[in-house]
């Protein structure tokens, strides 16, 4: 009989993430061992890591040997298979990046290679066929070349994965003859010199001929220099895109001696590639200001001593002293001090937030991660007025803030559905105007014209066809829309995300820290005849001080709150009935406080029925009730619900406002909870009663009817917003976990930040939409009327034009400001059994 044994991927092959091919190689090698059936990835909900489950014949292999082979595989591959990232300079356009990857891809020993518009290159490779230095001069060959600092290299071998780094974030002395602007610096070369020839030609009446053609010559080396080699590089990929149609037609003027028209053309396109370049930098630059808010050096208590030392130098365990006003180096947690830090940069929050010391800095350091946000801290917030002492608890290429910058230029090289489309779109519309130019050629066979007329017309449709503005469109929106999030405090990660979350018509929200404050709240107290509201607290507060669940701990917290500080009675001997409630002596007198089911059975006296009743009515009305007995007399209830948030009611109209029609919560509470929190809160459908399993497959069954997003914590939710159209985080800031699930981060657990989301993408969703319809609408319209007489000249001026057009209405999108929402009344509500019926019709 086959036996499994579980490892964890991490302790194999460190630092490989869920989806990296080196999983599928450490799966096949170790599928090929004798006495091996079969080996499975399982992911862990709410965890990052990941643990391959190996299936063997125990009669051949030993539990021992299992882990011996499998680390023997995970060392192979560690050894065998590298991982590059590089920040390059002579990438300037989405099309060149996704060109120069395609030809790198095509290198002997190169797995894997893809590249976006900034110029950021992640490259796997392997490492008995090829190294690195073959890698970077394939770059260079291909006119990519690593900036100054890089970021680092990563290999499965290192236990530390490295981050850009922060030099090479911010050096832009780009590669190239004139530096980073050498194609704005060509292109107006070509412009000056096409207005010299033009000039001379029109304005000095005794010329030597042929000084014009000089300069329309040299206007056609400087407009195509950065043409001719796009084109030549995919001509090796055996492709025909837009620079190939601009080259023909620029080539087809230069026969006809119409060297102006050519010059013009090329002047005009290598433009528009300048401009492009302009459009995705300043969307990167929004970006890389993220990165730019940490600061370079930090002060660290070493003994009595303060020492100023690089931030990369910091280590977990540090002391770091940051004094008012500055911005902190590291996340970390506070150990000393008190004041107000502006979290804005990380978690966009627009109000300081108040940040105190730790009470036990021992236990803070062995868990950080569960500390309360009162006392945790990031890099590159903003200290208030007060100094503080911070822990460090993160390096520096580890730091939320880090991670942030990371995820989001990741995010540019993940296309979007209309970006794929528009790829498509391209593939087949270039080789057929080239088919339709081609037919063009020979009009004169069947029309009474010269053949010069006909080449004419067939490189005027080459100049109109060509869809610059659609290779622009979508990118220079989506980048723009990324970045504008991230300024606020909002993670998405990539194209399809940003596209889907503004498509959305139904949301579903986790009631639990995501609609509701996560702690429960007493809000109801029913007193037995004869007893006061203040008894009934003190001896409810005295017993459950003894006990450390979270009922008992609210009891004990909210009765603080409305009978002071005043001493309690004496409380001893607590028992624990599991799942119902305790018992204690209070005061001398035993008292029993638990739910209804508790009394009456195991020799726990009976409540009266006027209790009962009222006990009825407050669960009715989705109230958690505990009761309180003694041994002579019933004392009373108490009611508790675990409180909406403040922002829910506001943020779901909002949502109403902005067109979603359906806003669902999913729970594991009781129905009558579930409903008593959607009513307070105004959602559409509560549906209690879920376990784990069905909240999965509620979620499925919604995504197959509509786009649905999932809104939680990213933790316990992962496997349902798995299983969304949108996962949807909230309080990502320091959790690597939910950074890493979700398709959709709110840095801050901010419910309000999730109507801007929403609004941003759909506003994202209407420029792409606006770009597309420009930049086809001018191609359709040019097509016919070149066709039709149309000349060279006036098709590249209203073509470049329209790329003007896309680039600035993309740009739009980081001047966004968020909308301010009205307050609606509350919709109805339907039953978990309802809803689950109504999703499968």
């Amino acid at each position: 009989m086959a036996r499994t044994i579980q490892i964890e991927v991490s302790a194999l092959v460190p630092e490989a993430t869920s989806d990296d091919p080196c999983i599928g190689r450490l799966q096949a090698l170790l599928r090929g061992q004798t006495g091996v059936h079969d080996v499975t990835v399982e992911e862990q909900p709410g965890q990052s890591a990941a643990r391959l489950n190996i299936s063997y014949d125990p009669d051949r292999l030993s539990v021992a040997r299992i882990k011996e082979l499998a680390h023997v595989a995970g060392a192979e591959i560690s050894s065998r298979y590298g991982h590059l990232t590089y920040d390059v300079d002579g990438v300037n356009s989405t099309r060149r990046a996704r060109t120069v990857a395609d030809l790198i891809a095509r290198q002997t020993g190169v797995l894997e290679a893809y590249a976006d518009a900034a110029g950021t290159f992640v490259i796997e490779f392997d490492r008995q066929r090829t190294d690195e230095q073959k890698i970077v001069a394939a770059l260079e060959g291909f006119g990519a070349t690593r900036r100054a600092k890089t970021s680092g290299n990563v290999s499965h071998s290192s236990r530390e994965r490295h981050a850009h780094d922060e030099g090479g974030e911010h050096d832009h002395k780009h590669g190239g003859i004139l530096g980073a602007n050498t194609e704005l610096y060509f292109s107006l070369a070509s412009g000056g010199l096409l207005a010299t020839g033009f000039g001379i030609e029109k304005l000095w009446g005794n010329y030597p001929q042929f000084v014009p053609l000089l300069c329309y010559v040299a206007a056609y080396f400087f407009g195509g220099f950065y043409t001719l080699r796009e084109a030549w590089d995919n001509l090796r990929l055996r492709r025909f895109e837009i620079d190939s149609l601009m080259l023909v037609a620029a080539a087809g003027a230069a026969i006809l001696g119409e060297w102006a028209e050519g010059a013009l053309l090329l002047f005009l396109f290598s433009f528009g590639h300048a401009l492009e370049r302009y459009a995705m930098g300043r969307a990167k630059r929004a970006i890389e200001a993220l990165a730019e808010l940490a600061p370079e050096t930090a002060r660290v208590k070493r003994g009595e001593a303060v020492e100023e030392v690089r931030v990369e130098e910091l280590v977990v365990g540090d002391v770091v002293v940051v004094r008012p006003n500055e911005r902190l180096p590291a996340d970390g947690f506070v150990s000393e001090g008190t004041s107000a830090i502006n979290q804005a940069p990380v978690t966009g929050e627009s109000v300081p937030v108040d940040k105190s010391a730790v009470s036990d800095i021992a236990s803070a350091r062995t868990a950080p991660d569960r500390l309360a946000d009162t006392h945790r801290v990031f890099a590159g917030t903003i200290n208030g007025s007060g100094a503080l002492e911070v822990v460090v608890t993160r390096r520096s290429s580890e730091t939320t803030l880090s991670k942030v910058v990371q995820m989001v230029s990741a995010a540019e090289a993940q296309q979007s559905p209309t970006q794929r489309f528009t790829q498509r779109f391209e593939r087949v519309f270039v080789p057929a105007v080239l088919a339709l130019a081609g037919l063009l050629l020979f009009s004169w066979v069947i029309i009474d014209e010269p053949f010069r007329d006909s080449f004419y017309r067939a490189m005027a449709v080459l100049v109109a066809a060509s869809p610059c503005a659609l290779a622009i469109a979508t990118p220079s929106a989506v980048l723009s829309g990324v970045a504008r999030a991230a300024r606020s405090g909002v993670l998405v990660k990539g194209g399809a995300p940003l596209e889907d979350l503004g498509a959305l018509k139904a949301i579903a929200f986790d009631k639990t820290g995501t609609l509701t404050e996560g702690e429960p709240r007493i809000t109801d107290i029913e007193t037995a005849t004869g007893v006061s509201e203040h008894d009934l607290l003190r001896i409810a507060s005295a017993a459950e001080s003894l006990s450390d669940h979270p009922l008992a701990q609210a009891i004990v917290r909210d009765s603080a709150e409305r009978i002071g500080e005043e001493a309690l009675p004496a409380a001893t001997g607590l028992e624990s009935f599991t799942g119902k409630g305790i018992t204690a002596i209070v005061g001398g007198e035993r008292v029993w406080i638990g739910k209804l089911e508790m009394f009456g059975v195991d020799g726990v006296p009976p409540l009266g029925p006027e209790l009962t009743s009222a006990i009825e009515v407050l669960r009715e009305r989705g109230r958690t009730t505990m009761a309180i007995r003694s041994r002579t007399r019933d004392l009373g209830a108490i009611g508790l619900l675990d409180t909406p948030r403040a922002a829910a009611r506001t943020t779901l109209n909002a949502l109403r406002e902005l067109g979603i029609t359906r806003m669902i919560m999913i729970s594991g509470d009781d129905q009558r909870v579930a409903d008593a929190v959607g009513e307070d809160v105004g959602l559409d459908e509560a549906w209690g009663n879920l376990m784990p399993d069905d909240k999965v497959e509620a979620i499925r069954k919604l995504a197959g009817q509509d786009k649905v997003a999932m809104v939680g914590d990213g933790v316990n939710d992962a496997p349902a917003m798995a299983n969304a159209t949108v996962g949807i985080a909230m309080g990502a800031a320091g959790s690597d976990v939910a950074l890493e699930t979700a398709d959709v981060a709110l840095m801050a657990d901010d419910l309000a930040k999730l109507p801007f989301a929403v609004d941003l993408s759909r506003k994202t969703r209407s420029i792409i939409r606006q770009n597309m319809v420009v930049s086809l609408g001018i191609v359709a319209v040019l097509i016919p009327a070149t066709i039709f007489g149309l000349g060279i000249g006036p098709a590249v001026a209203v073509h470049e034009g329209s790329t003007l057009i896309v680039v600035a209405n993309a740009l739009r999108l980081l001047a966004y400001r968020e909308k301010r929402s009205s307050d609606n009344g509350p919709p109805s509500h339907h039953s978990s059994e309802q809803a689950l019926a109504n999703v499968g019709a």
